[in-house]
């Protein structure tokens, strides 16, 4: 019997009981799902929430307090109440002295933590004169070869005050050599390292498995990020050595729960290398950070960050026996998605980038990026990064989101998709661990071409109007006006083949020799952490085409196998 929304039957406690009471209603002709395809009840009811909610102690209830375990509902008592979040934009392009400008630019209008993107001849290990930087110099991102660069990049900026992140991974040491010289040499503000606040992202296993920037091989560069850790460990401790990355893997075109499983189980990976070498998990997790995707799906997104927690939590303390509390934190920086953004009716990038920057929020990031409209046509221009700053400061200032703690706590919605999400995580868990852990799982392609698959799936959906994409398969009329759009000046990359030349001649080509033989010689050795090899070759100011091409002369090159 189907029974009219006045009809006098009693409260339904249940999805079953709704249906049975009410029955099934005309609907839209639309396949209600989440955008990674799950599928979206009708309703949700409080049967819908986890056991053990209200439980005590409070650590056995799912959800829990904000500032207590499992973390569900965030990290911090107090969450946005007493610190909002980190406003970063990422910036970078043309010469070191370009970005630096852009650098000023932002903290003078309300930014509080820097961002670096880096062009893609530095985030493969190339010198800014390699025959394969030819035409990419400068164009999506700063070009850094030297520690002379580093010095320019931050150039009257007090590293000791101001968060920086950069986004790097396969030569992340390297870089992570060049700051700590730059930050310990500076002639008006010296900060030696263990002052330094920070990120580096150095998610070497992301590489592998999404964005396919490497120098090396999955072993020794792996290898290289336990160095990283062990040594940060003791000398950074202020600094994130990791930034253990979904980004990329959702920007790949991975669902959420993907991007959570290989997330984690990258992030589950480093740790046990780094028990494997002896050290306390207590002494580097706490200072281990994520870095998650901001989708369109506003609902599914929220859950993603819930459930990430929660696992983490429970991994760290049941799983590696982590005591202190900090360690089982996951403190995580939010990107909007840079795959929504639209080419068409580039304007409508604003409101997306807006949602998709309220679901970080709303999900407890610590940290967060909001893209420029403008990004899908060309690197962001000022107005446009200064229109997603504001974005930012509207979530924060104007719209009351931040005035209580997890206000989506204990929605029967958004409950139901974190246990989903989390379920499904830990069902990619025990498919990796069939195939021998991680490392294995890449080697076999297994996570790749998971999430090759996922993203031809979204796509027929797109092409065939089942998921509608606004301005690019429907509501396509107007939107035709011409976007103002950075234009990377050609010197640039002159500028930058010069200044690299005037810097290989006034060093000391002989010391630069016997640093890099050095490195050489510690690649060789597994008891050696090459760190220290790194900041020499740092100081010498090697660059970091001769600093990597040392390295692959001991570890070789990597080539990937296609996955169809």
């Amino acid at each position: 019997m189907t029974a009219s929304v006045g009809s006098p039957v009693g409260t339904p406690t249940s999805y079953a009981e709704w249906l049975d009471a009410y029955g099934v209603t005309p609907e839209r002709d639309v396949e209600f799902t989440t955008l990674s395809d799950e599928p979206v009840r009708p309703l949700y009811t409080e049967a819908d929430l986890p056991d053990g909610i209200g439980a005590h102690p409070p650590a056995n209830d799912p959800i829990g307090l904000p500032g207590g375990y499992p973390f569900t509902r965030g990290i911090y008592p107090s969450m946005y109440r007493s610190r909002l979040w980190t406003m970063r934009q990422f910036a970078g392009f043309g010469t070191a002295e370009d970005t630096n400008e852009r650098f000023h630019y932002l903290l003078d209008h309300g930014q509080t933590g820097l961002s670096t993107a880096f062009d893609m001849p530095s985030l493969m290990g190339h010198d800014s004169d390699s025959p394969l930087s030819l035409g990419e110099v400068g164009r999506e991102g700063v070009a850094i070869d030297t520690v002379e660069d580093m010095r320019t990049l931050f150039g009257g900026i007090d590293l000791g005050e101001v968060s920086v992140s950069m986004t790097i991974n396969a030569p992340a040491a390297i870089m992570l050599a060049y700051y700590v010289v730059a930050a310990e040499s500076d002639s008006t503000q010296p900060v030696p390292p263990e002052r330094l606040s920070g990120t580096i992202q150095a998610d070497i296993l992301k590489e592998y498995i999404a964005q396919k920037e490497w120098c090396f091989p999955i072993d020794p560069a792996m290898r290289l990020l336990g160095d990283m850790i062990e040594w940060c460990s003791t000398e950074m401790p202020r600094w994130h050595p990791v930034s253990i990355s979904g980004y990329h893997i959702r920007e790949a075109g991975s669902t959420a729960a993907q991007e959570l499983a290989f997330t984690l189980k990258d992030g589950l990976t480093y740790v046990e290398q780094a028990i494997e070498r002896g050290l306390d998990v207590d002494d580097f997790a706490p200072r281990l950070s994520f870095f998650f995707n901001a989708q369109i799906d506003f609902f599914e997104e929220i859950a993603k960050y819930r459930a990430a927690r929660r696992i983490w939590a429970r991994e760290l303390r049941e799983r590696f026996g982590a005591k202190n509390e900090k360690s089982w934190l996951m403190r995580f920086h939010t990107q909007t998605a840079g795959v929504s953004l639209t080419a068409q009716q580039p304007l409508n990038n604003i409101t997306r980038t807006a949602i998709e920057a309220l679901a970080g929020v709303l999900g407890g990031t610590q940290s967060l990026h909001t893209n420029s409209y403008d990004e899908a046509l060309a690197l962001p221009t000022e107005d446009a990064v200064r229109i997603a700053l504001r974005t930012q400061q509207i979530i924060a200032h104007e719209t009351g989101v931040a005035n209580t703690i997890d206000p989506l706590g204990g929605s029967y919605f958004v409950e139901a998709l974190t246990d989903e999400i989390e379920a499904k995580a830990y069902e990619y868990f025990a498919k990796i661990d069939e195939l021998g852990g991680m490392v294995q799982a890449v080697k076999q392609s297994y996570p790749q071409r998971e999430i090759a698959d996922a993203s031809f799936r979204l796509q027929c959906e797109i092409d065939a109007g089942r998921r509608i994409v606004v301005g690019v398969n429907s509501f396509t009329e107007g939107g035709d006006d011409q976007t103002p759009l950075l234009r990377i000046d050609p010197a640039l990359e002159r500028r930058q083949l010069d200044r690299l030349s005037g810097v290989r001649a006034r060093r000391d080509g002989a010391a630069v020799e016997a640093t890099l033989a050095a490195l050489e010689q510690g690649a060789a050795s597994e008891r050696v952490n090459l760190m220290g090899p790194l900041l020499d070759c740092a100081r010498a100011c090697a660059s970091e085409g001769e600093i990597v091409q040392a390295l692959q002369s001991v570890w070789g090159d990597y080539r990937e196998v296609p996955v169809f």
